[in-house]
């Protein structure tokens, strides 16, 4: 049922103004919230009025009546057939924030206006600011690549819903996702912004790639057999981690006691592998000057990052109290993580999940370490074939893809490889003639899939 609460907050129109600046500020004093506007007191829906500059109105009379100005996120949602406006608001890191003038604070349904002594104390417990809200040193605004600000928020759209503002300058944009800030009258890059839209973010910082290699063995005193620094954004870095370990991990075919079909499957749950490195890079310290490591093992896959668990926070009690929490703002806005500590809760489903076992933690003082074992070593299955070198890297990806969404198409087989008609359908038949997929369906419709 719909209720106003300490976080949430219900306006029938837009001629509240004031006092939905007003709650702005107390949402952003406290732990943030949600204000509806279109919505009585008592949650009934009576919808509003959208014109065609109405965002950009609310935006911007938010922004210029809040100090320091606030950027909330503002969505129009359809409910019952009546538009109502969304503002979602999140707490701010620079406390106090006022509202003409005045700083409130929301206690229980109700913005209470703060006295002296209570900003005085707010601003002093604000007075942290994380690594990566800090202006970049030695960085501009043109170090910022904005064909990666469009590329987020078209990502930001598709994954979580969050209509692209418009006509919204690169430099408000920047501010309002802390991207950029304004420092001493000009707008610089902050360290997120460098990370996840720079144009060579290991010019600032050399640290922040991603090393991965490939040992022939289990340790590293072993021959490297392949290896790749990852570098670029975040995103980039982690695309192209993954795309190294998905070349460098054995296809592997099974066949249990109890089924004489064969079941193929990678080594490794990859997304719980990418959920690692994805932690690794969001989470690490990067005050410090080694980068993130990832050893792939004949026996298992190690990720090694700078930096250990914030206090109060372990593995076994994975709470969301992040160390970048810009940094993991914007890579959960393209999707790429869920907040509030689930992702090692994730990455424990998905190899439960794999029939593999959980992966463990092994922390040191200065670095964590993640390790999945490979199931090979010690599986219970009759028999275990490494297949991998009887496919080219086509047909792996095409076996990846199968593993993702339990199909792949002809024509899906060609988008992803970027092959004519002629060499997908040779492809997939020896993929076919090899046992790994068996076709289902007849002419263009034919769907290859793992037989179970």
């Amino acid at each position: 049922m719909n209720a106003e609460s300490e976080s949430v907050e219900f306006k029938p129109s837009l001629s509240q103004i004031d006092n939905i600046i007003e709650t702005v500020s107390a949402f952003s004093n406290t732990k943030g919230g949600r204000i509806e506007i279109g919505r009585r007191d008592d949650g009934i829906v009576v919808g509003v009025q959208i014109g065609k500059d109405t965002i950009e109105k609310l935006s911007n009379q938010i922004k210029q009546n809040t100090d320091p100005p606030v950027y909330p996120s503002i969505e129009i949602l359809k409910t019952g057939g009546k538009d109502i406006i969304l503002v979602s608001v999140e707490e701010s890191k620079s406390k106090p924030t006022f509202a003409f003038g005045r700083a409130f604070k929301r206690v229980g349904k109700s913005n209470h206006k703060l006295g002296y002594e209570e900003i005085r104390k707010l601003a002093v417990l604000s007075s942290k600011i994380y690594w990566d809200e800090q202006a970049c040193e030695g960085a501009d605004i043109k170090d910022l690549d904005e064909k990666k600000v469009r590329w987020f928020l078209d990502e930001r759209e598709r994954k979580r819903n969050v209509a692209k503002p418009e006509d919204m300058p690169l430099d408000d944009l920047l501010i309002n996702i802390r991207g950029a800030k304004t420092v001493g009258g000009r707008i610089k890059p902050t360290n997120a912004g460098i990370l996840f839209f720079g144009k060579n973010p290991q010019k600032f910082f050399v640290n922040s790639g991603i090393r991965v290699a490939k040992f022939k063995g289990a340790d590293v005193t072993h021959p490297v057999l392949d290896r790749v620094d990852c570098k670029g954004t975040v995103w980039e870095i982690i695309d192209t981690a993954q795309e190294f370990i998905r070349r460098n991990i054995r296809l592997l075919s099974f066949r249990t006691p109890t089924d004489f079909r064969r079941t193929e499957k990678f080594e490794y749950p990859i997304d719980a592998l990418r959920e690692a490195m994805i932690n690794a890079l969001i989470h690490r310290d990067y005050s410090e000057p080694a980068d993130v490591r990832v050893f792939l093992f004949d026996d298992g896959v190690e990720i090694i990052n700078p930096g250990t668990f914030p206090e109060g926070v372990t593995p076994e009690k994975p709470t969301h109290k992040p160390v970048n929490p810009t940094l993991c703002s914007l890579t959960y806005d393209i999707g790429f993580i869920e907040k509030y500590g689930s992702g090692i809760k994730m990455m424990r489903k998905l190899c439960r999940e794999w029939e593999s076992k959980e992966p463990h933690y092994e922390l040191h003082p200065v670095e964590t370490k993640i390790v999945f074992e490979s199931r090979v070593k010690d599986t219970t299955y009759v028999e275990v074939m490494d297949v991998s070198d009887k496919l080219n890297e086509r047909q792996r990806k095409a076996m990846y893809f199968v593993q993702k969404k339990g199909f792949i198409t002809r024509k899906e087989y060609m988008e992803i490889n970027g092959v004519s008609n002629k060499t997908a359908y040779i492809e997939l038949k020896d993929l076919v003639s090899k046992d790994m997929v068996a076709p289902s369906g007849k002419g263009r419709g034919v769907k290859y899939s793992i037989e179970r």
